[in-house]
């Protein structure tokens, strides 16, 4: 999730400045703490401390008091590189770096990798282990905001010890850390795990910490996504496919997940065989592939596959719907002659977008990354793969931005950011090239000359995991889904008891034309019933008395015609409407996807 406006190696620099004034005045009120480690993120900065004594959000205007002391001080920011050994001493001598093991650790960290230590001094009065950069001098950082405190685990792993976490974010003027206060206000509205509660559309448990608990308004939700999905790939030329959800451990360690996942998979034995619970579908997909002869007639090849993952995420890094530890992922695999590969992107592409758009993100950032640090493969096929996604970007007329060394380890990537209605930014879609995982599974079809060739495979996710897009979705719409989204898109409210019969055979002619309905028979006032469905978000109610039901008669064709007042979630009073005419409306908003 990114909201940024400035130039952002500016604002990386201004929050990471402002992340070394936070530890200078937490060292004034707390001379005992130890600090951890903290970054400049895409949304602001926050730090880690070790303080056995409780800190909240009530004394962030003392703290915050005394940072703006320190700006005005305008200390300059120094970098120097010390020899590890020379770090080590500075440590020793510095009051507040003293046996402070998680520095340590870093350095030793930093002395394995055959590096020097970087540290920053600020003024004469403070300095830390940092990478940087930082402004020039304190002065330089003019609007900044102390946001939230919470606990985090060293280096999230539920092994370490539990630190204090506090939370910030700074901008180059304060109109724009203003408008970000306020978009963080209307986020806390547009909640998901509040209004999943609220709309009772999933729910968490104890019982199974990083699982979702799906209602049944939550499913129709979910299959309306993934029924809309696979439409599109129907349309598209794909084939549903389903692997098993655990595969043997050799079979990771042939994919070369094992060396990037192993931390995050769940394992278990059975007849004395070592088998994992799969974190991604790729490599089941490869067996399936493999199963038979293929010919260059066969290519290109899509299967898509829903499949459920799991990966064992630490719990200080679960977050609702946007990070659990068992997802269903959109995915699909495309195997391809080399000459292939460009129309196939081309299409997913333009696959991707048209998704997109249709659900109600028109706004559509693209990112090209490279290749990582730690990846397979020669420098030869990783600069082909880049060159075909970039032209097949230009090619299309499509801006986009160079990620460095931010790619999959098996292949160059591209990745779409949509954004929503507070303009957050989301990476959802992701096009992976990659020329290794078939030569690793021996993957083989048959070419024109009549020898073996390996195919190329696409890996491509469109929303990625449907828990992490539906909790977008919840937020981005704050719940008020548009029609043909809504779980519910009409409710009947009879007025009294004797209207239950009519409001029941207006019930089924909507269902009859597949528009989900529900009945409020409840021995409530009808002001009650309206209120309940309005803050449960439903498009529309349809409000029965003893004038609708007396109002209905027969057409000239014999056939019974009624009446039903509609009113909007928004409060608007439409009417009476004929029931053919609502229904006739309903379907012309919700096939249009208006």
């Amino acid at each position: 999730m990114k909201y940024m406006k400035s130039n952002k190696d500016q604002l990386q620099e201004i929050r990471h400045s402002a992340e070394h004034v936070l530890m200078m005045a937490m060292l004034k009120f707390y001379p005992n703490l130890k600090m951890a480690m903290g970054p400049a993120t895409d949304e602001g900065f926050y730090f880690d401390f070790d303080y056995d004594e409780k800190i909240t959000d009530a004394d962030f205007p003392k703290i915050e008091e005394e940072m703006r002391k320190i700006i005005k001080k305008d200390l300059p920011f120094k970098r120097k590189e010390l020899s590890i050994k020379e770090a080590r001493k500075l440590f020793k001598e510095s009051p507040y770096l003293k046996n402070n093991q998680y520095k340590l650790e870093w350095l030793e960290e930093i002395e394995k990798r055959g590096e020097k230590a970087t540290i920053y001094e600020t003024g004469s009065e403070f300095v830390d282990l940092c990478s940087g950069p930082h402004v020039q001098s304190t002065g330089k950082i003019e609007a900044f905001k102390l946001l939230s405190v919470a606990g985090a685990y060293w280096r999230g792993s539920e092994k370490n010890k539990m630190l204090t976490r506090i939370y910030g974010t700074a901008f180059s003027t304060q109109k724009e850390l203003d408008e970000y206060l306020n978009m963080i206000e209307e986020a806390k509205k547009r909640d998901h795990r509040k209004l999943g509660k609220e709309l009772d559309l999933f729910s968490f448990h104890e019982e199974a910490p990083g699982f979702i608990f799906w209602h049944p308004k939550g499913m129709i939700l979910r299959e309306i996504i993934m029924n809309l999905l696979n439409n599109l790939h129907k349309k598209s030329g794909y084939e549903q496919v389903s692997t098993p959800i655990l595969l043997s451990e050799d079979l990771w360690h042939k994919s070369g997940h094992w060396d990037n996942y192993k931390d995050k998979m769940y394992f278990t034995k059975i007849d004395n065989r070592t088998f994992a619970i799969k974190p991604m579908n790729c490599p089941g997909v490869s067996l399936i592939y493999k199963e038979r002869s293929r010919s260059y007639r066969d290519l290109p090849l899509r299967l898509a596959e829903a499949g459920e993952v799991h990966r064992h995420e630490p719990s200080g890094t679960l977050h609702g719907l946007f990070r659990v530890r068992a997802f269903r992922q959109d995915d699909a695999h495309i195997f391809a002659r080399e000459e292939q590969i460009e129309e196939e992107v081309n299409n997913i592409i333009q696959l991707t977008l048209k998704l997109y758009r249709l659900i109600g993100f028109p706004d559509i950032d693209i990112e090209l990354s490279t290749r990582p640090e730690k990846s397979i493969g020669s420098d030869e096929i990783w600069e082909k793969a880049e060159s075909i996604l970039k032209k097949v970007l230009k090619d299309l007329n499509l801006e986009y931005k160079i990620n460095e060394g931010d790619g999959a380890f098996y292949g160059p990537k591209i990745d779409f950011h949509i954004k929503d209605s507070l303009s957050r930014s989301w990476q959802c879609g992701t096009i992976q090239l990659d020329f290794f995982m078939p030569e690793r599974f021996n993957l083989e079809y048959i070419d024109k000359d009549g020898q073996p060739k390996h195919p190329v495979m696409i890996h491509r996710t469109i929303i990625g995991s449907i828990q992490r897009f539906t909790g977008i979705l919840i937020e981005h719409y704050g719940g008020a889904f548009p029609l043909w989204l809504s779980p519910i898109q009409v409710v009947i409210i009879p007025i009294a008891d004797r209207h239950v019969e009519y409001a029941k055979k207006v019930a089924s002619k909507l269902e009859n034309e597949n528009i989900r309905v529900e009945i409020d028979d409840r021995s409530e006032t009808m002001q009650a019933k309206i209120r309940l469905a309005t803050l449960q978000k439903v498009p529309f109610m349809g409000i029965i008395g003893d004038k609708e039901v007396s109002a209905k008669g027969r057409s000239s064709s014999g056939r019974e015609n009624g009446v039903i007042s509609v009113r909007t979630r928004e409060g608007k009073d439409l009417g009476q409407v004929k029931i053919s005419e609502f229904i006739k409306d309903l379907k012309e908003k919700i096939d249009k996807k208006v």
